[in-house]
């Protein structure tokens, strides 16, 4: 077996890695035999015998739990880490006490601090809004912080009163309303988590050549945690920054003392000398924006509730959670997950019903990041040309007139086909 490895944060892939795959819960089974046959074509494609991936199966979930006793056997992160990247299908999160979320542990556990979510419209695809093709963003969300790293006091415990009492006496709390019947949570959002997820996403649109990173934040409400992101990730574009990014506070700044002319004619030679453009957009405003005005935004970097939010609204507006990627990284450490957004779907499983876009594109990330992206690309383009053609899964079948109807193995199927004749 031959590994990624990755020295001074620089990244070394051989062209035959390892790689672990999770099928995954519910679904998950049948999406990655669809699967796995389009990845291994695209790469043949590509690059003849010059490439390969050997796949891995490592457990996790039920399936993990019935052969071992564990939902997240020591292996299977053994077996990620030794790999550094691995690609998942859908979990079932454990009922009961122990695990709260196999993703969240996975994602905490290898600090990957950074959800990556690129959401775009595939032509055919059936959408609620009337312009979908306007919807192209890449969000980053942080992965480790805020609700995921939440600590929380239950309702009538009495740590939970000593934490009340202990407020109110010493902070002079003033604004907890009903202090015998609430619960009480915390949530960090640090400096250095914000940075490196901001820097993240900046690095990301420089090299995409994307022109403005969009900080979404909740920070006229929550000033010292998500005011802090905001400011945090201005203080690093104003820094580390300087020489490629300008950003509004520089702008509004420059308007407060030299006014609106001297601004614009700023922005404008910023602009002009390619640079990117950071701004940022309260939460709630941003949710209607991406409603009216989505074609404004490019990549988005935000706080770990938020970007939840934000991921599932994006993901509808261009046809669902199904046909979404994602994938999970450390962009320090190299290592990363890519995996199905969607849930395990118990009510569909094992009836060819489920759509494997979702996998299929968290691969074709999987491939980005290993520098294979004539591979990737010619997954994108396969499901494309599926989806021109209404030959589709039960999903985009019952929203498309005169759509041919294919089961998940079926759809697999067609996109190798496809992938063989381009």
């Amino acid at each position: 077996m031959t590994y990624i490895t990755v020295t001074n944060g620089q990244r070394t892939i051989p062209n035959t890695p390892t790689i672990p795959f999770i099928a995954g819960d519910g679904v998950g089974a049948e999406i990655w035999a669809a699967s796995q046959p389009v990845f291994d074509a695209a790469i043949e494609k590509a690059y003849g015998d010059e490439k390969k991936i050997f796949w891995q199966e490592i457990l996790a979930g039920e399936k993990a739990f019935e052969e071992t006793g564990s939902w997240l056997p020591d292996h299977t992160l053994d077996a990620i880490e030794q790999a550094k990247v691995a690609l998942k299908g859908p979990l079932t999160t454990p009922v009961g006490g122990g695990i709260r979320s196999l993703n969240v542990t996975l994602r905490q556990t290898l600090d990957l601090f950074a959800c990556v979510r690129p959401v775009r419209y595939f032509e055919g695809v059936p959408s609620p809004v009337k312009e979908p093709e306007k919807t192209d963003m890449v969000i980053f969300r942080e992965n480790t912080e805020d609700v995921y790293a939440g600590i929380e006091f239950a309702k009538g415990e009495a740590e939970t009163q000593q934490l009340i009492q202990l407020l109110q006496e010493q902070f002079a709390v003033k604004n907890i309303r009903f202090p015998e019947t609430s619960a009480i949570g915390i949530k960090p959002v640090s400096e250095e988590g914000s940075k490196r997820l901001i820097g993240a996403a900046i690095d990301f649109a420089i090299a995409q050549k994307r022109p403005t990173v969009t900080l979404v934040h909740k920070g006229n409400i929550m000033k010292f945690t998500e005011g802090g992101f905001k400011l945090w990730g201005y203080e690093l574009a104003e820094t580390t920054y300087k020489d490629t990014c300008f950003t509004m506070n520089q702008y509004q700044a420059i308007k407060q003392t030299e006014g609106v002319a001297t601004a614009d004619a700023a922005l404008n030679e910023a602009k002009a000398q390619g640079k990117i453009i950071v701004n940022d957009v309260i939460a709630d405003n941003f949710l209607q924006q991406i409603l009216l005005y989505p074609e404004k935004y490019d990549v988005i970097a935000t706080c770990n509730l938020n970007g939840d939010y934000i991921s599932d609204a994006l993901a509808a507006q261009v046809g669902g959670i199904g046909i979404a990627p994602g994938g999970n990284i450390n962009y320090n450490t190299g290592y990363a997950i890519f995996e199905a957004t969607h849930g395990t779907a118990p009510d569909i499983a094992g009836q060819g019903k489920a759509n494997p876009s979702s996998l299929l594109l968290s691969g074709g990330m999987l491939l980005e990041y290993l520098g294979w992206q004539e591979a990737a690309d010619l997954i994108t383009n396969a499901i494309e040309e599926a989806i021109r053609t209404k030959k589709v899964t039960s999903d985009f079948a019952h929203a498309m007139d005169d759509a041919v109807e294919l089961s998940t193995q079926e759809f697999g199927s067609l996109l190798v086909s496809i992938i063989k004749e381009m």
